[in-house]
């Protein structure tokens, strides 16, 4: 008998790619073929993927960007990609698509809707995107990653939360060391979407703490391409030890080392806090659709693990004072780690690779 076949579709961003990427890395560890539908954006995120997961390019666009040129091509783009899905499915039927958000997963939950190929989709904010709602009440399941998910009228939810990478789990509930009058890491995460703010306000943040704090701190600052250099010349203007770059593809291993993570509240770094355990000051991206970001983080505030600073309310004063409390107060800071892990779901990956066997099961029995 053929190994079983799944197809995972997801968009261009590291929300949509790294749950993807746990369920590939799980399903291949249960002998099935997997495959990767995404657009060239999601193509820059797949290095973590495993070699054994083959990725195809679907043609795709979205009404939401662009000129009108843009915007008239949109249609005839998402027709032809999901045209070229369908002949794919008809040739290689999936016995299972998953869908993951962002307007590139529309071929393939097009087609597998066309053709009534079991399908599903995994939200990961607590506000479904634009594409799963469209999609919500035409799948079998919604698997949300933040609960409780507001969904709409004919869909089923069920809360898995969001699946981290084997590099995050490796990490999982590792052990935290508090603050002291020795080296502290903090860890600044940015995002792929907003983070100029964070660049603004978080070196001065830290300049201004006081001195017996500061001298001990080392930074990690994740800034876009364009914000690096001034970045890193306030950091070595002010004496401050701070690695600064684009994007840091070890994460886990900067967010375990960590004393405390300052950080957008997108879904995939907010379940890489809980299921590391960190402390962390979240300032959710205001222009984020829904507010999903605010959504996100509600989870580990509400639990004691996590400072939220509204964007509005983000400058240095403000800023300087939050990690001041965290960074001076060490038992403080331990039951925070603390609350962190006790919203984290390290078994999210399992969770969703049972529903996705249920789905497979169901089709053949």
């Amino acid at each position: 008998m053929a190994n079983p076949y799944l197809l995972i579709a997801a968009g261009g961003t590291g929300g949509h790619m790294f749950p993807a990427q746990a369920l590939a890395e799980a399903m291949l560890n249960k002998g099935w073929r997997v495959r990767l539908s995404t657009d060239p954006r999601g193509a820059r995120y797949t290095g973590g993927f495993p070699h054994s997961t083959e990725i195809v390019e679907a043609s795709s666009a979205t009404f939401a960007r662009g000129g009108l040129a843009a915007k008239a091509m949109a249609g005839p783009k998402i027709a032809g990609g999901v045209a070229g899905m369908v002949f794919q499915m008809v040739r290689d039927k999936p016995d299972v698509v998953v869908g993951f958000g962002g307007y590139p997963s529309i071929p393939a939950l097009s087609a597998a809707t066309m053709l009534k190929i079991p399908r599903m989709i995994h939200e990961q904010n607590g506000v479904l995107g634009r594409v799963n709602q469209l999609f919500a009440a035409r799948v079998a399941q919604v698997a949300c990653g933040v609960w409780p998910t507001d969904l709409p009228e004919g869909a089923h939810g069920i809360h898995t939360g969001n699946p981290v990478r084997s590099a995050v789990l490796d990490r999982a509930a590792a052990g935290y060391i508090p603050p002291g009058d020795y080296p502290m890491s903090v860890l600044v995460m940015g995002g792929s979407q907003g983070a100029r703010i964070l660049s603004d306000v978080v070196p001065g943040a830290i300049a201004a703490l006081p001195e017996e704090i500061r001298t001990h701190i080392r930074v990690a600052h994740q800034a876009r391409d364009e914000d690096g250099e001034r970045v890193t010349a306030f950091y070595n203007e002010h004496g401050i030890r701070a690695d600064v770059q684009p994007f840091f593809d070890d994460v886990p291993r900067r967010m375990s080392d960590a004393q405390l993570v300052i950080s957008r509240s997108g879904a995939s770094s907010v379940a890489d806090i809980s299921v590391i355990g960190r402390p962390s000051i979240l300032i959710p991206f205001a222009a984020a659709a829904g507010d999903h970001q605010t959504a996100n983080a509600r989870g580990l505030v509400q639990a004691g693990g996590a400072i939220m600073i509204p964007e509005k309310a983000l400058d240095v004063p403000a800023l300087t004072q939050q990690i001041t409390t965290v960074l001076t107060n060490p038992e403080a800071a331990q039951k925070m780690a603390h609350a962190a892990l006790s919203v984290g779901a390290p078994d999210a990956t399992e969770r969703l690779t049972a529903l996705v066997e249920q789905l497979a099961q169901k089709e053949t029995t």
